[in-house]
């Protein structure tokens, strides 16, 4: 227990230092080097807060700037930057804007635009704003920020984006909303301070105000009262305007290395690093705990059953040889036909040498016996092998366990080691659906073979079901959603352009990979063997302790896993859905609370499915798979892709308890087994 909290501890710690050390860019990315007066182009994304899942695209709001279509950086503005896939399902839509920026020259002020809004224009902009809208603009691969220092002024750090406008009070009490029209730029890094500039506000001959450091008049969105003569025309008449402008200034800070740029957006997350420690020192309690009460499983109950039964067979051996030499002094040996042992199941009497009958029903009658006073688990070797229920559909979602464990696992080594990082837009996803798609090979080659040991016969209508079923689930999921994001012209809404990808690269890519790997697994690797075979009756299940029934034992289970990933799980939610202008980061810490999630799933599976041969209940196959599943689905905070994340995390903990347990079940089966 001892070396293996010092070696978790010790993998933390590795991978922790490593992804620190490599700065979160990807292995080759150079440094992109600009010359004085050069042109940097600016980029306009999105719009997005954290209190509502709708993002939109920057130049799709009404009471912004639109773009000039003028040539900036060798580009047009408004002109779409090409975007991966998972940008576009993250919900970004970059262009390119007019604002001016070269390297090294100070802008004091600089018009961009007036824009008239009409009535709906400022309403539209008066919600966004009071909803907490931010704004995220990109400058050489950097989001732009809003700068903090820390309490003790001792540390700065970023939160990505910057503020669409702001709400106050009057001393009156009355609220007003500020829309944000003026944008003070410094590079480098890449800071924003946006402002409130009132038309009240005296100007230059520019457009700009004279003295911006102390701006006396706000913008405030006033929404006139509809007249009683209110129409159509009234509507579309202009009811203000809005002058946008912007400052750039070039400030160089030698404190921070290019490459530890990043950083700055995570120092105001360093304090939660005792949470993360936290949450593995509990992990490893509650996964210590698991591993003793496993441990004593093995060491002391199985190995004392299975110790006695053989004891015990010996001593019947030797009485049944005794008495068969007696019987016939000739005989030197006794052997039943074909070898059968005792757990074949078979019952049926044999021929010895020629003519001598051989009944081995009073042994097997005398193991039972021996079987019940021990313990209720070896009453179950004729039926703990029994073909399940929907075998066909426990094959598949173990398949797709086993295709969705991977990808995990290869997405959270990725981004441990570095390659996968803030810098990488969009990265995490694109790089997570090739895996998926890549690893629809091992997904039905896994699938078939726990189907041909289920003594499936029809491989291709199981790898049908492989490849169809859970990508099904999770597209249809997506599409349904993405329906109402539509409906709310939202950039979080994939295009239907991208779904069409994404069939393709199921149906065309994965589907194929799949029946690659579903024919290769049933052909040419044979099922797996059990030690012993199923009667043709089926042994009655006995009335079952109350929380050994399914649905106790079930919530129960899950509940464990559920206690050592909830605190990480906490940060990767908050990051996910709430904290949309930060990043996720601490995928070292990440790595090993999973792994320690992995070996829980299994002690705990084996655990319960144990507890329930005890009880001389053989029905473990698919519950064995639910174990894990239901108890996250009480933590389900969120609809929609928080249902999706719930069914893939079930299926992921699913599939390494089923295969736990049934590894567990051959091996003590296989230890009682009489040759």
């Amino acid at each position: 227990m001892r070396n293996l909290v010092a070696t978790a501890l010790g993998v933390a710690v590795s991978l922790f230092h490593i992804q620190a050390a490599h700065a979160f860019y990807i292995p080759g990315f150079s440094i992109k080097s600009y010359t004085e007066g050069e042109q940097l182009p600016v980029l306009v994304n999105k719009v997005y807060s954290d209190n509502t899942q709708l993002q939109f695209g920057y130049y799709d709001l009404p009471f912004v700037c639109p773009p000039t279509g003028e040539q900036h950086s060798g580009i047009l503005s408004g002109k779409n930057v090409p975007l991966n896939l998972g940008e576009v399902l993250r919900g970004d839509r970059i262009k390119t804007s007019d604002i001016d920026l070269k390297m090294g020259q100070d802008m004091e002020c600089a018009m961009l635009c007036t824009r008239d809004l009409t009535r709906s224009d400022v309403e539209r902009a008066k919600d966004l704003v009071e909803e907490g809208y931010v704004v995220e603009w990109i400058v050489d691969n950097l989001p732009g920020a809003t700068s903090f220092v820390t309490t003790d002024k001792s540390k700065k750090y970023y939160a990505a984006g910057f503020k669409l406008g702001s709400v106050d009070f009057t001393s009156a009490g009355e609220q007003r909303t500020l829309l944000n029209n003026h944008h003070t730029i410094v590079v480098v890094g890449f800071e924003v301070y946006p402002k409130s500039i009132g038309v009240d506000t005296p100007m230059n001959d520019a457009g700009c105000p004279f003295d911006m450091q102390h701006i006396t008049h706000n913008l405030e969105l006033k929404v006139p009262p509809k007249g009683e003569d209110y129409n159509d025309e009234d509507a579309a008449r202009p009811i203000t305007s809005v002058r946008y402008t912007y400052s750039v200034y070039f400030r160089e800070d030698e404190s921070i290395e290019w490459s530890r740029r990043w950083d700055l957006y995570f120092v105001n997350q360093e304090d939660g690093n005792r949470i993360h420690w936290l949450a593995i020192i509990n992990s490893l309690t509650i996964c210590g705990l698991l591993t003793g009460i496993v441990a004593i499983i093995f060491a002391k109950t199985i190995r004392a059953d299975i110790k006695g039964y053989k004891d015990l067979k010996s001593e019947e051996a030797m009485i049944k040889l005794k008495r068969n030499k007696t019987a016939s002094p000739g005989l030197a040996s006794v052997e039943k036909p074909g070898g059968a042992g005792l757990l074949s199941a078979t019952g049926e009497a044999g021929q010895i040498d020629g003519g001598a009958d051989y009944d081995d029903n009073d042994d097997d009658d005398d193991g039972d016996e021996a079987f019940e006073d021990a313990s209720g688990w070896k009453l179950l070797h004729s039926d703990v092998f029994r073909t399940p229920a929907y075998g066909y559909l426990l094959a598949a979602l173990v398949g797709s366990g086993v295709q969705l464990l991977l990808m995990a696992l290869g997405l959270v080594l990725l981004s441990a080691f570095g390659v996968l990082n803030p810098s990488f837009r969009g990265g995490f996803i694109s790089v997570g659906m090739g895996l998926f798609v890549f690893n629809g090979l091992f997904s039905g080659y896994f699938s078939a073979r726990v189907f041909k040991t289920l003594d499936g016969q029809s491989w291709r209508r199981n790898a049908l079901v492989t490849a169809l079923f859970v990508p099904g689930l999770l597209f249809g999921i997506v599409f349904l959603l993405n329906l109402f994001v539509w409906a709310e012209a939202s950039s979080t809404a994939i295009p239907f352009s991208t779904l069409l990808a994404l069939v393709v690269l199921w149906l065309c890519i994965q589907v194929p990979l799949v029946y690659a790997g579903s024919w290769y697994g049933f052909n040419n690797s044979a099922g797996w063997e059990h030690p012993t075979k199923a009667t043709s009756i089926p042994r009655q299940v006995p009335s079952q302790t109350w929380y050994l029934r399914p649905i106790q034992m079930i919530l129960f289970a899950g509940l464990i896993p559920f206690a050592i990933i909830f605190i990480e799980l906490l940060f990767v939610f908050r990051s996910v859905w709430q904290d949309k202008s930060g990043y996720y980061y601490v995928f070292g810490f990440l790595a090993v609370v999973s792994l320690i999630l992995l070996v829980a799933v299994a002690e705990v599976t084996i655990m319960t499915v144990f507890m329930q041969l005890c009880a001389e209940n053989h029905d473990w196959w698919w519950r064995s798979f639910l174990l894990n599943i239901t108890g996250f689905v009480s933590s389900m905070l969120f609809f929609g892709y928080s249902l999706m994340a719930c069914c893939i995390y079930g299926l992921l903990t699913g599939t390494v308890g089923f295969l736990s347990a049934y590894a567990f079940i051959r091996r003590i089966y296989g230890a009682i087994k009489v040759d």
